[in-house]
């Protein structure tokens, strides 16, 4: 009977060591396709002073931060401090703070943990992963970054090796607006963003009472509806936008650069996993032009897989210096989890030590940590089968935890000569042949 509750806490993952393998497996594919593409990986503190948390936060954020408190220590600076709920802030304070040490276009990427107060639940967490790209500039960024983030994100996903196709759906926000200007509704901007925003989650009946309820007539309502259902390749969405005649300069701009994102998606041979699509709109409102969201076509349950989009103001509650970015997001603890439920994760990603040395009793015990000491200076993984068992229960354990073993007795002591066994094969090698180019070298004197 346990004397104290050891259940982790909710809304915390806690895997088992073959699952927590795969897990950091995936978080190693992600920081490796980041580096390839040409992000610099920074890591800021977890923890930042209350003030700089919510700067540009709005809504339950304030309700949602774990704020820390010192015990015993009553201080003002104590109580003003917060664990960080996603990299996006903590990167504009860091941006503004080393702004005469970066070299501009700076190409970041930030893989840590966060930390969200909000009712956990299944698929959503209070202690997660998030990995983030994002390419801020100063004074300026050409809207071709914002395809290379989608680019780069499409790279990370193939590393996956997921059972499933990826597609990411784009669109650009000033197109919405322009089209809400147009139809002299900025007044109710916010309530019909918010309503295209959810309007995949709920019937498109519920969607036009949604819109009819802010007062819309019901030729302004079937206007925006047809707007959201466009979906489609670069030119069909972009023609169909076109044709649309809307005379407003921002829903002008917004389709040239979609144009512009998708035009250079497709340079990248990426067509058949992208699209563009209307009712990507992103609920963060300091989204300004590129949007877009991941998902996985065969498992619309899942809901988006990644996202992210373009901002012009990131730092403008920090300093009234122009730092504009374009940034994309994957919610690793989310994802690992939702892919494992549905069995899309390749099972072949968990890596097996290579070696399991087991010394059939205590006198082979030094010559099994000297055999595995020069296979880890090889580069293999590698452990020793040290307890006290039969060889039977020796071999079986080291059968869930290594690709291969090597027996260690008195003979093998004498004569130098070992054999390794492949578990999944059954084959059985002569390790000089199989592992070690230079069998004197090895085995040294």
């Amino acid at each position: 009977m346990k004397s104290i509750n050891t259940s982790k806490i909710s809304g915390a993952q806690e895997l088992l060591p073959e699952t927590q393998a795969v897990f950091n497996k995936l978080k190693l594919n992600i920081a490796n396709t980041y580096h390839l593409y040409g992000f610099q990986e920074i890591e800021t503190p977890f923890i930042e002073r209350t003030e700089i948390l919510l700067a540009k936060a709005g809504g339950d954020t304030e309700k949602q931060i774990y704020k820390l408190v010192k015990t015993g220590d009553k201080s003002v600076e104590a109580a003003d401090q917060a664990l960080r709920f996603d990299h996006t802030v903590p990167l504009a304070r860091y941006v503004v703070e080393h702004e005469n040490e970066l070299i501009f276009p700076f190409k970041v990427s930030q893989l840590g943990v966060n930390f969200r107060g909000e009712r956990a639940q299944k698929g959503r967490f209070r202690e997660f992963y998030q990995c983030d790209i994002d390419i801020i500039g100063r004074n300026e960024l050409s809207i071709a970054y914002d395809s290379e983030v989608i680019t780069t994100l499409l790279a990370t996903f193939k590393t996956f090796d997921l059972n499933t196709p990826v597609l990411a759906r784009i669109s650009n926000r000033k197109i919405v607006i322009g089209l809400i200007k147009s139809l002299n509704l900025t007044d109710k901007a916010t309530e019909i963003m918010n309503i295209i925003d959810h309007a995949e989650k709920v019937t498109e009946e519920q969607t036009k009472f949604n819109l009819e309820q802010l007062g819309l007539t019901k030729q302004v309502t079937a206007n925006i509806l047809s707007f959201i259902n466009l979906n489609g390749n670069r030119s069909k969405v972009i023609n169909e936008l076109n044709n649309l005649e809307i005379d407003n300069s921002t829903f002008k701009e917004g389709v040239t650069e979609l144009d512009q994102v998708l035009y250079l998606l497709e340079s990248t041979d990426a067509d058949y996993q992208i699209q563009a699509d209307m009712k990507i709109i992103r609920g963060l409102d300091y989204y300004t032009g590129t949007v877009f969201e991941f998902i996985l076509p065969e498992y619309p349950n899942i809901g988006s897989v990644a996202g992210g989009g373009r901002y012009d103001n990131l730092t403008k509650h920090f300093s009234n210096k122009s730092f504009p970015g374009v940034g994309g997001s994957i919610g690793l603890t989310r994802l690992f989890y939702v892919l494992n439920e549905e069995n899309l994760l390749n099972p072949e990603i968990y890596d097996l030590l290579d070696y399991a040395v087991i010394p059939l009793s205590e006198f082979e015990n030094d010559e099994a940590i000297n055999v595995a000491n020069k296979l880890r200076n090889k580069n293999h993984s590698t452990t020793v089968v040290l307890t006290n068992k039969k060889l039977g229960d020796k071999v079986t354990y080291a059968s869930k935890i290594a690709k291969n073993c090597i027996v260690i007795g008195p003979e093998e002591v004498k004569t130098k000569s070992l054999q390794s066994k492949n578990f999944q094969t059954g084959e059985v090698t002569d390790l000089n042949i199989e592992v070690i180019s230079n069998p004197e070298d090895f085995w040294g004197n």
